[in-house]
């Protein structure tokens, strides 16, 4: 169905789009964040015209499809922030959302396994995170024993089980955003990258129309907008400095890499494992991922990709590959976390170096239990500060030049699938409250 319905959709847009080129709000990106926002405010503002501008010439091509298909409890991040909260409440939403819809789903469950005493302890204060964050369903597992009961083949001293975490497939979700907005009057342009704005504050006062925003697409298409929402992803720094928005935080991509469990051993594992998080670390470390397909995914590891869509090391943009290395951010980050790279890019290289990590959880796991004919692989967008800080939190940017009529999605990393309903509420909020919708 949903092949159909984007050939459908681009045929029948691609004519509409020769004669209705003004939109009341235009939202630049066809991931699951713009396509759940632009889903959301179709919703609450009904009466609006809208458009979704995606560059590629299908929806969710980047994050949205290569992504692990996780549906995240919420259980590790910060008390308080906007991502504990978006997560747990995006994640009740997306249940709701994949139920109403008869979307499949799997609620196959994720342990968060302590393999050490240092680990036990830091298993120890992510349960009173968990708690806080009020994650439903979590327990406490205190013994090996508790562990191999809802896993057999996995080891570890104590573990954290979440049973309300599931998998999807967060392409089918997004693409699913997508027709609910379109039946909603929304318009969908694919192929259309963003080339330039025009939306500094004399350009504003000069065009005295009612649709003062003139977006220009590489190839040479225009569309005109009262006020503008972007959520672009990889690009999201880039398409901000569009409209003059600050300069960070600043998007350098990094690949993760996933190995393959063989067909014929896909039942060694039923559900999501994970690693207890070293603060010491940026990322998380690989872990043990069910698909929906039945195939199980291990890792991934974290380097850096020559491109910002870079999912091979043969993926080369020499413009993107400097900005990354010359930015003062990245050159920190790589500084501090020095030993920590060199095991990353490790791992990327030599299999068998990942599967020690994988035996950690998995003794029994062997290099002859992976298909290496199949690796696949998905690029992050690590928002970075200036002193190569993490931008760990969402973070969203109302454009002062632009006469606060442009809002942006500057910062939306995992668990922005999981959290994308609950994220489109808050900016859909936003944007009305800036834009006085």
């Amino acid at each position: 169905m949903g092949r159909r319905f984007g050939l459908r959709l681009a045929s029948s847009l691609a004519a509409a789009a020769r004669t209705t080129d003004h939109f009341d709000v235009v939202i630049v990106g066809g991931g699951i964040v713009g396509t759940a926002t632009a889903r959301q405010l179709s919703i609450n503002k009904p009466q609006l015209k809208m458009a979704i501008l995606e560059k590629e010439a299908a929806l969710g091509q980047h994050q949205t499809g290569h992504n692990s298909g996780v549906i995240h409890a919420g259980i590790y991040y910060k008390p308080g922030s906007l991502k504990a909260r978006l997560c747990v409440e995006g994640s009740a939403l997306a249940y709701e959302y994949l139920d109403a819809k008869a979307l499949p789903y799997k609620r196959c469950g994720k342990l968060i396994v302590a393999t050490d005493a240092t680990e036990v302890a830091r298993l120890d204060e992510l349960w009173k995170r968990a708690l806080q964050n009020r994650c439903p369903g979590v327990q406490l597992l205190e013994s090996a024993e508790a562990i191999a009961a809802i896993e057999p083949n996995c080891v570890g001293l104590k573990a954290i089980w979440s049973p309300n975490t599931g998998i999807v497939d967060w392409g089918r979700v997004n693409q699913s955003y997508a027709e609910d907005f379109a039946r909603g009057g929304g318009q969908v342009l694919t192929s259309f990258e963003v080339a330039k704005f025009a939306t500094s504050l004399e350009t504003l006062e000069k065009q005295q129309n009612d649709y003062p925003i003139v977006i220009t697409g590489a190839d040479g298409r225009v569309v005109r907008a009262k006020y503008v929402i972007t959520a672009a992803g990889l690009h999201s720094d880039k398409v901000a400095k569009l409209t003059n928005g600050k300069k960070v935080p600043k998007i350098v991509p990094f690949r993760g890499e996933y190995l393959v469990l063989k067909a014929a051993k896909s039942d060694m594992v039923k559900t999501n494992i994970y690693p207890v998080p070293d603060p010491r670390f940026p990322f998380l470390g690989v872990h043990f991922t069910p698909r929906m397909d039945g195939s199980i995914w291990l890792g991934p590891n974290a380097v850096l990709a020559f491109k910002r869509e870079g999912y091979t090391y043969w993926d080369l943009s020499p413009s993107e590959l400097f900005e990354s290395l010359f930015f003062s951010g990245f050159r920190k980050l790589a500084f501090k976390y020095f030993s920590a790279g060199v095991d990353e890019f490790r791992r990327s290289l030599s299999a068998g170096a990942q599967l020690k990590q994988l035996q950690r959880f998995v003794p029994s796991i062997t290099l002859d239990d992976i298909d290496l004919t199949k690796r696949v692989a998905g690029v992050r967008a690590q928002a970075l500060d200036a002193e190569g800080n993490l931008v760990d939190d969402f973070v969203f940017e109302t454009n002062e030049e632009a006469v606060k009529r442009v809002l942006h999605v500057r910062n939306a990393p995992s668990p922005g699938a999981t959290s994308s309903l609950a994220i489109a509420k808050v900016v859909a909020e936003k944007a009305q409250t800036a834009f006085g919708l």
